[in-house]
């Protein structure tokens, strides 16, 4: 049985309260579409090629990380909006995202989800203030065979590979052992000094900066990389698991690889 859009969205807007935060972008619906859905499709960012797949899978709602609009909002619709808007009404779809949000969930969310994913014992602490919301979490990881020390570094960066299927870029700049780990998906690289200053020994985040590598050195923690793409896969897909769920659709995750 499909199920009204409307609900759909107030069950993510109830889940995520994107109100809490101050965002760079619209959170919510942002291109409308059908009044019912019968299949949720969810990717990581707004573009003409997961519009084209989701539009394969005859989804009628699609979910994101990274939607459309971005900043004070569109001033004109350029060749490249038109075409990916154009897609969206061709198909039938209706394009909603949600950002810092599900970066912040501590079920749902990006770096919460990573932290699971690695290993995290216990309570994650939230972690990366943006406006005074915490968007990311600073995670207890364990060894087996001590877990009072902590897990070896060389071992954490090898579980984040497994876990986010690509290689991070490291700078190995912290303890032989990390006991604490900060999490920020994305584009992190400048809450490396408050990882520091909160006892993490390593941070995790997406996409490096230039600076990243002097950030890591002169805080004296890891710095791990992941990818941008890669570290944000995890909270689009639970929360459209979770609404198939709730509402009895089918959901189909969508990845289009993207190195960054």
């Amino acid at each position: 049985m499909p199920a009204p859009t409307s609900e759909i969205l107030a069950e993510a807007d109830r889940l995520l309260d994107p109100r809490r935060f101050e965002d760079y972008c619209v959170n919510g619906l942002q291109v409308p579409g059908p009044d019912h859905v019968r299949t949720i499709a969810t990717g990581v960012s707004a573009h003409a090629a997961l519009f084209e797949l989701a539009a394969g899978e005859r989804a009628e709602l699609l979910l994101v990380h990274h939607g459309l609009f971005w900043g004070s909002g569109v001033r004109a619709v350029d060749p490249m909006l038109k075409h990916r808007l154009q897609l969206l009404f061709d198909a039938g779809i209706a394009l909603a995202a949600y950002h810092l949000p599900l970066d912040a969930h501590p079920e749902l969310g990006n770096n919460a989800l990573l932290a699971r994913a690695l290993g995290a014992d216990g309570e994650l602490t939230p972690f990366a203030l943006i406006h005074g919301e915490p968007i990311g979490f600073v995670a207890t990881l364990a060894d087996d065979d001590d877990a009072d020390r902590g897990l070896p570094a060389h071992e954490l960066f090898a579980r984040v590979e497994s876990v986010t299927e690509r290689q991070p870029l490291v700078f190995d700049a912290g303890p032989a052992r990390v006991r604490r780990l900060a999490i920020v998906s994305g584009g992190g690289t400048d809450f490396t000094a408050d990882a520091a200053a909160a006892g993490a020994d390593a941070l995790l985040t997406g996409e490096p900066t230039e600076r990243s590598m002097a950030l890591a050195r002169e805080s004296r923690v890891h710095l791990i990389a992941a990818g941008h793409h890669a570290t944000e896969t995890f909270g689009v897909r639970a929360l459209g698991e979770h609404l198939a769920e709730r509402f009895g659709l089918r959901h189909v995750f969508l990845d289009v690889p993207n190195p960054v």
